[in-house]
């Protein structure tokens, strides 16, 4: 049974009694106030009895008053038995609840009646002279008294009455008696009901209660809890509770130790990796200068001796030209020497500057890792217009046009960042439409909700496009989506991608092909101090991205980015 029911029985239980106490306490008091109401209604019932008695008894002695004194003159007013009937009518409307009474005061009236009709004749008498008539009609009298049977009747009327009003005094007199002795009752009877329903309440749940607060300390001091009590209430409900909570908790210990024990050997192995990766990136690092700086021997060498190669044809065109050979030899040797040999040379030495841009693009590539970021309040609304104004010979001569929106302050490193705007920028201007005029926006777009931390940025353009094929290798090195239509190695958007995720953004493209491109970058807001990916811990210095070069699809970089490197003293390139 739940406490709120045992709560509502005990307060029931008593509450029932105290009402019915209640109940007889009100019959009483209604009792006693009837009884007390009939006891007035028996004094108004003689009074109203003797208002009739008396104007008879009065008229009776002023009847044999004028007999004596033979006064013929004498008449009863019409208006006293008016008033004596009317008296007789309430009176019966008095004890019209009583029927012996009602027949009493018929009989009352029937006495009136018969006295009047007597009195009446006795003042006919008068009246005519008939002296001894009336001497005779007294003599009479001492037979049958209509007087006296009227006084019989209202004297035994009233003997009932006082009775009755008797009777209605010792009910009152009960009523009260047992009107009090309910109320001692009452206050007796909730004392007792009282006490009982507290020690019944109390008697089974002190004992319980204090193996719940028990249990309640040694689950808040993580010890083993006494064994769950009896009972189906909310107390054993909640002792339940207390023992299933204890089962779960020491359940999330043994599931937290697994879990630590797990992330030990995790971070554990993740220490391992990272050591790894690390000398793993610094060999590859080493590899690549290494390579780079073994490719530059042969490359110098080749270059050399193309230059030998070009000096000996020079050399060997002028000692033909001196020589006394025919001149169709002459010509086929000229032809040797000038087109083919010459073609050949110019192969090679373009091939050799080739090879040397791709090696200073993969030491840019590998070094972009190792650059130290000092990361601060960057205003990019500053960046933009100063990288515009950089390019403003190319923009011009692609007659294109460049709005600038509302660019909020960014956390990274500044002059990183201007050269991921300075790509991006030139990407854009490189690859315009020739066939339309150009138009290029840079702005902000609202962040999706759950990376409110972030700025989003976006660089538009009406240019070439790129074709959805290519869109998903657009940030990889090396990649050439628009073949030579701008020189380069195609290595500035892979740099992009590297500065952002180091700056702990993303970036990522839109494009339709004949349409435009847009580029989207999201950036740590000025103020969030949120830590870059891969540079957490920068230590102070130079910082920069080895970019060299900005271009859709692997674009070649601009010029103005190679100027922008170039004039920053803090750049560090080192191996």
């Amino acid at each position: 049974m739940r406490l709120t029911t045992k709560g509502l029985l005990l307060i029931a239980i008593p509450a029932i009694f105290e009402l019915a106490l209640l109940s007889g306490l009100v019959k009483a008091q209604s009792d006693a106030a009837e009884a007390q109401r009939w006891a007035v209604h028996g004094q108004e019932v003689l009074r109203q009895t003797t208002s009739i008695l008396d104007p008879v008894l009065g008229e009776s002695v002023a009847l044999r008053g004028a007999v004596l004194a033979d006064d013929n003159r004498f008449v009863t007013p019409l208006s006293v038995w008016v008033d004596v009937d009317r008296r007789i009518d309430q009176l019966a409307e008095l004890v019209s609840d009583s029927p012996p009474q009602v027949e009493r005061v018929v009989q009352v009236r029937q006495a009136v009646q018969a006295y009047r009709q007597w009195s009446d004749r006795i003042q006919d008498l008068l009246r005519s002279g008939r002296r001894n008539d009336i001497v005779t009609r007294f003599g009479e009298l001492g037979q049958t008294d209509v007087l006296d049977r009227f006084r019989q009747q209202v004297a035994a009327f009233q003997a009932e009455e006082r009775r009755l009003e008797g009777e209605r005094v010792n009910a009152a007199d009960a009523a009260r008696e047992r009107q009090q002795m309910l109320v001692v009752a009452a206050v007796v009877g909730s004392l007792l009901f009282v006490a009982l329903a507290v020690w019944l309440f109390t008697r089974g749940l002190r004992g319980r209660l204090a193996l719940l607060s028990d249990n309640a300390g040694r689950l808040a001091g993580n010890e083993p809890l006494a064994p769950i009590g009896p009972g189906h209430d909310e107390i054993a409900r909640l002792d339940m509770t207390l023992h299933e909570t204890s089962r779960r908790l020491l359940e999330s210990e043994r599931i937290q130790a697994r879990f630590q024990a797990d992330l030990a050997r995790r971070a554990d192995e993740l220490s391992r990796i990272n050591e790894t990766l690390r000398q793993q990136t610094q060999e590859n690092e080493m590899f690549i200068y290494s390579v780079s700086h073994d490719l530059r021997v042969p490359l110098v060498n080749l270059q050399g001796f193309s230059k030998e190669l070009i000096r000996a044809c020079e050399e060997l065109r002028a000692a033909v030209g001196d020589s006394s050979i025919d001149a169709e030899t002459r010509q086929r040797i000229e032809r040797v020497v000038n087109e083919d040999i010459g073609e050949a040379l110019h192969y090679l030495q373009t091939a050799v500057l080739r090879a040397s841009h791709i090696i200073d693009a993969l030491l840019r590539l590998s070094r972009i890792g190792r650059v130290e970021y000092r990361h601060q309040k960057v205003e990019v609304r500053d960046i933009v217009p100063r990288v515009v104004d950089a390019m403003q010979g190319s923009i011009r001569a692609r007659r294109a046009q460049v709005e600038i929106g509302e660019l909020p302050a960014v956390w990274g490193d500044p002059t990183a960042l201007e050269q991921v705007f300075a790509n991006l920028i030139g990407n854009a201007v490189n690859y315009l439409d020739p066939s339309r005029e150009g138009r290029i926006e840079i702005g902000t777009t609202p962040a999706p909700p759950g990376v409110q931390t972030l700025r989003i940025f976006y660089v538009r353009d009406n240019g070439l496009g790129i074709p959805a094929i290519a869109l998903p290798r657009l940030f990889n090195a090396f990649q050439r989506l628009h073949g030579t239509a701008v020189a380069g190695e195609g290595i500035g958007l892979a740099l992009v991608r590297r500065v952002v995720e180091r700056h702990g953004g993303r970036v990522w493209a839109e494009s339709a092909e004949g349409v435009g491109t847009t580029f989207y970058l999201s950036l740590p807001e000025a103020g969030a101090r949120v830590a870059a990916a891969g540079g957490a811990r920068e230590a102070p210095g130079a910082a920069a991205s080895a970019a060299g070069g900005a271009g859709a699809a692997g674009a070649a970089p601009v010029a103005a980015n190679d100027h922008a490197m170039n004039k920053r003293p803090n750049l560090r390139m080192g191996p």
